[in-house]
């Protein structure tokens, strides 16, 4: 059966170029296991999905941390127990509320301090993410994730060993908060690029929606890690995550399979086996015409060499696959990049205002602790896991992303209205209130930097260049990280006049970030109408 032997090998195949983990799984299996037979696509498939999932859990978890430890940097401490080896004045306690704070975020203007160390990380990250998806589109990925996971991990120990060494300079603080955002920009167009390689349209909402949660659960590992030490040694909740993340990206740079050429699997990546019937379908009037052009374009960069499938008619005049990466400028005329690089710039800005802020926000606004507040932020990334699996579900369904993001954006406004006015009154109405704030906040983010990215990275006015798909992803994402950079510098400074006005704030971003999709959703409605029109007819 010739369709078994190409589907269906045994696991012992020599990869000369794969990495070193992969040669050595391969060769165990083909001794151990010497008969047994694996679909190799499903199963290199499944180890990508694993492996960026893990890679980008990582990349968050290490951004956790300082979120949760704030509440510590600074805090009224005339509440607090004397611990017995702090001698102050003849064993009497101190007579301010600063004595247990962390120089030099002991002042008045601490709120200004703790934010422009997120500033600090989230500018350099904003900034260096337009070049880092120009540099991932010409390296090996395997090397990039591995070394950019690695340096990553060091300097977020290096923020936990400042508590070791006694370490009170601000612009130690900020040095290191800088380079970790420099060092994190390779996460993201690493891994979008990586699965984008691998997986094809089919299903594309649902299969991201599912795999984009990686930045909500490693949200919630980080916050729980950092809540585990921080009342008792905060510098622990910097260093493990900083530990785990270097050897996470040993076991990447051993295991991951960047290009499907590498592991000879290039044949079979794809929507479809035959581009010719990709075509028909879009011709029946189940899309529109930009389906088809679309259609046509997949079809093209997937079945480039003649064989016996190819079809005679049509086949032969083809416009060649550019092979050459794609620059800033070629990548802004895609169309609906700058519509939705915009929008997500004020929709990350929302994500993130909540990402750095929510702790301290809960702890001044309840009763709660330091541990419990960041135990119960949780909530909201844990909505940011359901939101973004619905949203990709509901963009498969529909075929109607920006329209999706705008009726999500459309609920989160009031959602956050109502979450600042009554989240305080019982810790159940908090709860529901930040689970569904999450959903809706996190859905139209997750979709526009999972989905859509790949989507326009891959759309038909390329012509089948698959060099362009990482620095579509960071013209995106690093518009995205410009309102993720000013949402938490703009909140520490709001904050000090009341934590209404941040809120105000927020939901200012989300109507903001509604309108600029506004015309996308329009063409979308137009579109589905028009459809609807011609099968009825």
């Amino acid at each position: 059966m010739p369709v078994t032997r190409t589907r269906w090998r045994i696991m012992n195949t020599n990869y000369p170029k794969a990495p070193l983990g992969i040669r050595l799984v391969t060769a165990l299996s083909g001794k151990l296991c010497s008969r047994w037979q694996a679909n190799r696509l499903l199963w290199f498939k499944c180890s990508i999905l694993t492996l960026t999932y893990l890679a980008y859990m990582c990349y968050h978890m290490t951004r956790k941390p300082i979120s949760v430890v704030k509440s510590v940097l600074h805090r009224n401490c005339s509440g607090l127990q004397l611990p017995p080896e702090f001698v102050h004045n003849m064993g009497e306690p101190p007579n301010d509320s600063t004595w247990c704070d962390y120089p030099p975020f002991d002042g008045p203007d601490s709120a200004a301090l703790l934010g422009s160390l997120d500033s600090s990380f989230l500018f350099s990250y904003a900034i260096a993410m337009f070049f880092s998806g120009f540099i991932a589109e010409r390296v090996s990925l395997r090397y990039f994730l591995s070394l950019g996971m690695l340096f990553s991990g060091i300097f977020c120990y290096l923020f936990g060993v400042a508590k070791v060494y006694d370490i009170h300079s601000m612009a130690y603080f900020v040095f290191v908060q800088a380079m970790a955002g420099i060092c994190q920009t390779t996460g993201w167009p690493g891994v979008v690029t990586i699965v984008g390689r691998w997986f094809g349209k089919s299903k594309r909402g649902l299969i991201f929606g599912i795999w984009n949660s990686h930045t909500s659960i490693g949200n919630i590992l980080g916050s729980l890690i950092a809540a585990h030490y921080v009342e008792s040694d905060w510098s622990m909740s910097f260093i493990v995550p900083g530990f785990l993340m270097g050897v996470f990206g040993f076991i990447m740079f051993l295991f991951l399979v960047d290009r499907p050429e590498i592991v000879d699997c290039q044949e079979k990546v794809g929507d479809r086996p035959g581009g010719y019937k990709r075509l028909e379908e879009g011709k029946t009037g189940e899309s529109g015409d930009s389906d088809v052009d679309e259609a046509v374009g997949s079809s093209i960069s997937s079945e480039q060499d003649v064989n016996e499938r190819t079809p005679i008619i049509g086949s032969i005049n083809r416009t060649p696959v550019n092979h050459a990466a794609i620059g800033f400028a070629g990548a802004l005329k895609i169309p609906g990049v700058i519509e939705f690089s915009l929008s997500l710039f004020f929709s990350k800005l929302v994500s993130y205002t909540f990402l750095y802020w929510l702790p301290l926000y809960i702890q001044s606004s309840t009763t709660l602790s330091p541990e419990l507040s960041a135990d119960l932020s949780t909530l909201f990334d844990i909505g940011g896991i359901v939101g973004a699996i619905a949203a990709g579900l509901i963009s498969d369904s529909t075929g109607m992303s920006a329209t999706t993001c705008t009726g999500m954006l459309l609920l989160a406004a009031p959602t956050l209205l109502v979450y600042q006015r009554f989240g305080a009154i019982s810790l159940s109405f908090n709860i529901c209130l930040l689970f569904l704030a999450g959903v809706l906040v996190n859905g139209p983010y997750a979709l526009i930097t999972t989905s859509v990215s790949a989507e326009l990275g891959q759309h038909s006015s390329l012509n089948g260049n698959a060099k362009a798909l990482a620095t579509v992803t960071a013209i995106i994402d690093g518009t995205g990280s410009i309102g993720a950079a000013v949402g938490p510098l703009f909140a520490g400074l709001v904050s000090s006049s009341g934590w209404q006005n941040v809120f105000y704030m927020l939901i200012l971003s989300d109507i903001l970030a509604l309108l600029l999709l506004l015309r996308l959703a329009g063409r979308e409605i137009t579109r589905r109408v028009r459809r609807r029109n011609i099968r009825i007819e």
